[in-house]
């Protein structure tokens, strides 16, 4: 799911690369959330806040909401700009670098709050952003524009859309593709709500605090190795396959 782009990617890949990273978001929005009441998926309503700001002449106060929207930018720039460069190695999925990095960031957050009293919560508010920024932009490109996992404004407003198309069969006949959207759509906004309840439920009922923040970078980090695991195991059967085939092929031409 981390690996197949273009023509080789299905909507089993998409499902479950939505799934996990819709997830993580719902964790670590409602852990930023409960920790800072900040939320760090979107950037809707930091824009909304910094104009508010700037027509009140409140340039100053302004300035935060900036850094937020900043932080989600320099994140989606951060991830896009990796895979472009590594994009030519053929022997690594470059994936791999902004998904670590985003869980370092995470692991990096929890570790920080364990060890010191946070005295400067804008600067953690704007870390998680931009590590929500880089998960926004590698699932966007890996899947073609077609997943986007951290914000569910436009979801709601491309679900309705297609729900609306079912209606019209004569004009959206390929029904099949709008249905398989829809339940792509279905699944990101459930696994966002999943995420965001277990994460409330850790970090509040168990009392893990931004350690919850683990939770959601462990995630990632075995959902990643294991597909990478996977398509190891996958490739290695298809070659020993091949091999056998060739083999087979060989005898029954000397025969």
């Amino acid at each position: 799911m981390f690996r197949h782009q273009g023509k080789s990617r299905t909507l089993k890949h998409n499902l479950r690369i939505a799934s996990i990273l819709s997830f993580v978001a719902g964790v670590v929005n409602v852990s930023g959330f409960l920790a800072f009441k900040q939320l760090a998926t979107n950037v809707t309503g930091h824009f909304a806040l910094f104009i508010n700001d700037v027509a009140h002449f409140k340039f100053w106060k302004g300035t935060i909401y900036f850094l937020y929207i900043f932080s989600f930018l320099l994140g989606s720039f951060s991830s896009s700009f990796l895979i472009e460069i590594f994009k030519e190695n053929k022997k690594l999925n470059v994936f791999v670098i902004p998904t670590i990095i985003e869980s370092l960031v995470l692991i990096s957050i929890a570790i920080i709050s364990d060890v010191v009293v946070i005295q400067y919560p804008n600067l953690i508010i704007c870390l998680l952003l931009f590590s929500m920024g880089m998960q926004n932009s590698f699932v966007t490109k890996i899947s073609d524009a077609i997943v986007r996992t951290t914000h569910l404004t436009g979801l709601f407003t491309d679900l309705g859309i297609e729900l609306s198309q079912l209606f019209f069969p004569e004009t959206h006949p390929h029904r099949e593709e709008i249905k398989s959207t829809i339940k792509l759509r279905i699944f990101i906004i459930c696994f966002f709500f999943m995420g965001g309840l277990i994460g409330g439920f850790i970090y509040s009922k168990l009392d893990f605090k931004l350690n919850t923040l683990i939770f959601g970078a462990i995630i990632l980090l075995i959902s990643l190795f294991f597909d990478d695991f996977r398509y190891k195991v996958i490739r290695t059967r298809r070659k020993y396959k091949h091999k056998k085939n060739v083999k087979g092929n060989i005898i029954t031409s000397l025969e």
